[in-house]
């Protein structure tokens, strides 16, 4: 961890040195400061974005043809290349006809070491990886191979100049960061590289939201992007604050919101509060975007990199199309979602409805509220570390308590109690009762769909 730090660091100060040169060559390929980073670390961005208009070049009956031969190509690929997805499928010949009776992948699929479910000749070393977030209860390490990863980034910069806005657009981020002193110097180090400003979503009490209105209008932010809710929350304060957005950052183009349903109440409340219009995208961190607006209002699908289904259930599956290291395949999101049939220039169907991941609010003794994805960053500190935990969520029943309801292999240590109290007081305030329960299995809502946080106080 420490040495790969210490790469993307010299990174940085080889990029900067590239940019006091004004190097002709560097300024004549017109890549973006990640971009170029990407290039630095061995992911082919020029080839990817060469593909991704090769895909787009295909129009209606031929985008569906090629989308189709591609999604079978993945599946008989990991059939050959992939002992694990063999073991699941058989040895019989795979068809599209078949297509439906293919198992359907859940998160616990993936719940069992990078290796044994790596596609062959693939190792840690050749692929990119990173962990899910764990939103769902359903924490793993996934992978994706070098051009599939630099695909996705591709489809992203395309999505992005939809809106007029390129990967060195200034970006004001409501996230998450981890606290941990690696961590949080990875995560930052990612934000320069960026050009993002992050605004922490473990505080958004009055105070801290002022601190926010005060950055806002000593930069020239173009965009904002975070959680929906911490979003929406700071559009609020703005409003009863009577903060003019565009008075102290005229630059702002757009808002674009991720991860928590947007309601139409949500878009509304942002556009008003900061004049500007709001985008929603539609991602997971396995997948990287599968939705997202277009200037017509359309949630298209990203139907270059995935490929999208609902079953009967309106469960939503989706198929990573490029990703040969990691078997990715009708693998169950855990979100209920509604998808059009007609394609919007022969190529992207749309999303149209979404169920699922809202999170509730945290709101502590002091007054201070925060988002509910912070008890992600809490959990992380022993889900890394244990290898015990499958599933989980955690209810606030009092202002002061939450209860942590844990699916595990076995029991937590006293230590790793610990952390989870220590952490807890670390990311939120003092004097917070947590506790620990383990169960056999977690109650599911109708919609089949586990949130992260849920809150029981009376509203």
């Amino acid at each position: 961890m420490h040495a790969r730090i210490v790469v993307l660091a010299h990174a940085e100060l080889a990029i900067n040195q590239i940019w006091r040169d004004k190097s002709p060559a560097f300024m004549a390929s017109r890549f973006s400061r990640f971009e170029t980073v990407l290039r630095l670390q061995g992911f082919q961005f020029p080839a990817a974005e060469v593909e991704l208009r090769a895909i787009q070049a295909h129009q209606g009956d031929e985008f569906m043809a090629w989308q189709a031969r591609q999604r079978l190509a993945i599946v008989v690929h990991h059939q050959k290349q992939n002992p694990f997805y063999r073991e699941l499928i058989g040895d019989q010949p795979v068809t599209l006809d078949g297509w439906n009776a293919l198992p359907i992948m859940e998160k616990a699929h993936y719940q069992r070491g990078l290796e044994a479910v790596l596609a062959q000749p693939y190792a840690g070393k050749d692929v990119y990886t990173a962990n899910t977030s764990g939103s769902s209860g359903h924490p793993f390490t996934y992978a994706k191979d070098r051009p599939c990863h630099a695909l996705a980034w591709a489809l992203i910069k395309h999505r992005y100049a939809l809106h007029g806005l390129t990967l060195d657009s200034k970006q004001a981020r409501f996230y998450g960061i981890p606290l941990d002193r690696i961590g949080y110097a990875k995560e930052k180090l990612k934000d320069w590289l960026m050009n993002r400003v992050r605004f922490p979503v473990f505080d958004l009490s009055h105070a801290a939201m002022a601190g926010f209105v005060e950055t806002f209008a000593r930069t020239r932010f173009e965009y904002i992007y975070g959680y929906t809710l911490s979003v929406v929350l700071f559009a609020r304060y703005c409003l009863r604050e009577n903060v003019n957005m565009h008075e102290i950052c005229p630059s702002l183009k757009l808002c674009m919101v991720t991860s928590e349903v947007c309601t139409a109440e949500d878009r509304a409340l942002m556009e008003e509060a900061f004049g500007i219009p709001v985008v929603n995208e539609y991602g997971a961190s396995e997948m990287s975007i599968m939705a997202f607006e277009d200037t017509a209002g359309n949630w298209i699908l990203s139907e270059e990199i995935a490929y999208l289904e609902t079953i009967e259930s309106g469960d939503l599956l989706a198929t990573s199309l490029h990703n040969y290291a990691f078997p990715i395949i009708r693998y169950r999101i855990g979100d209920v979602a509604q998808l059009t049939s007609h394609r919007i220039d022969g190529k992207y169907r749309c999303l149209v409805r979404l169920d699922g991941r809202v999170n509730d609010t945290i709101v502590l003794p002091s007054g201070r509220r925060a988002a509910g994805l912070t008890f992600y960053y809490i959990s992380r500190s022993i889900l890394e570390r244990s290898g015990a935990l499958r599933e989980f969520i955690i209810r606030q029943t009092a202002l002061d308590t939450f209860v942590l309801d844990v699916v595990a292999d076995r029991d937590l240590t006293a230590e790793e109690l610990a952390t989870i109290q220590a952490e807890t007081t670390r990311y939120l305030e003092p004097g917070l009762n947590v506790t620990i329960q383990r169960v056999p299995q977690l109650t599911r809502p109708e919609s089949g769909k586990i949130k992260h946080f849920y809150s029981e106080l009376e509203s």
